[in-house]
């Protein structure tokens, strides 16, 4: 099995940062993508920031420039460091993870837990 533990949300005024944290960990062959999305309330999941196990990233226009995600591979450890965060960036942040596990031949995705990110303004 695989588990995902995210860290760093809470209550920020607008304009603050905040980083968060996702490490995996279990029967864990290889990673590719990891990546965090976001859903508030009464909307959709989407996808925030995304990088590939060869460093690719991709971003939601909303936080291009001003959220980085950053990988560290050896921790299987992806991070979102917000910055100039914004009352619409509220909203509940997962971290996702697609990987093989040992003894699999198929990659899968992994979810976390959420991790609540509210801004005031």
């Amino acid at each position: 099995q695989v588990q995902l533990v995210e860290s760093g949300g809470g209550l920020v005024q607008a304009g603050g940062s905040l980083r968060l944290s996702c490490a995996a960990s279990g029967t864990i062959y290889r990673i590719n993508a990891m990546g965090w999305y976001r859903q508030a309330p009464g909307k959709q999941r989407e996808l925030v920031a995304v990088e590939t196990s060869g460093g690719s990233t991709n971003y939601a226009d909303s936080v291009k420039g001003r959220f980085t995600i950053s990988r560290e591979n050896a921790k299987n450890t992806v991070y979102l460091q917000m910055s100039s965060l914004k009352p619409e960036d509220t909203a509940v942040y997962y971290c996702n993870v697609d990987l093989r596990e040992i003894m699999d031949y198929k990659y899968h995705s992994v979810w976390g837990q959420g991790t609540l990110v509210t801004v005031s303004s």
